[in-house]
């Protein structure tokens, strides 16, 4: 597995990765009818401009198969008091989760959100997602709660937050 800086050229692995994500994750949380009507070339125009823009920073993990997930992160968008960096979005593939990708992922935006000056970062994530678990499991606290209008639906997220990312950004280190 490799992970490296996405390109304007990954544009269309990160839109198809991103939907086939959102098709697996998704059903029973979201509404059907939104996710049925997603389509890859929205996804391939926002990430183009995404990654031309340069003003957030986007990893894409790949191997022998080509990329199979990315993440991006930057500035808080969505505030929490006390944090100014944020995990926006991480996304892989079914077949490739739970394998240490979504780790190496989490690591390295830390790793390059630390480089850019910030301390701390938050995740924001559906309630009802099943990464909760996940981003537990790296050390995030939950640190703020809100409800999100999506599709015609209230829907409750959680933030969960690293006061410290320098804990991530050290494992990140003891495993490169």
């Amino acid at each position: 597995m490799n992970i490296r800086e996405g390109t304007p050229e990954d544009a269309a692995v990160i839109a198809q990765a991103h939907l086939a994500s959102w098709k697996t994750t998704y059903p029973g949380i979201i509404p059907q009818e939104y996710i049925d009507g997603l389509k890859v070339e929205d996804g391939v125009t926002r990430w183009h401009a995404r990654l031309t823009e340069k003003k957030s920073i986007i990893l894409v993990a790949e191997d022998s198969a080509g990329v199979f997930g990315f993440a991006a992160g930057g500035s808080i968008m969505h505030p929490v008091e006390g944090y100014e960096g944020e995990l926006a979005a991480i996304y892989l593939l079914a077949s490739h989760q739970r394998k240490g990708a979504g780790a190496a992922l989490v690591r390295r935006i830390a790793t390059e959100l630390r480089r850019l000056g910030f301390a701390n970062m938050v995740v924001w994530v559906l309630r009802e997602n099943p990464a909760c678990g996940f981003y537990q499991r790296m050390g995030g606290v939950q640190v703020a709660e809100q409800t999100i209008e999506f599709a015609g639906k209230a829907l409750p997220e959680i933030a969960y937050g690293w006061p410290q990312i320098a804990v991530l950004c050290a494992d990140a280190g003891a495993q490169s």
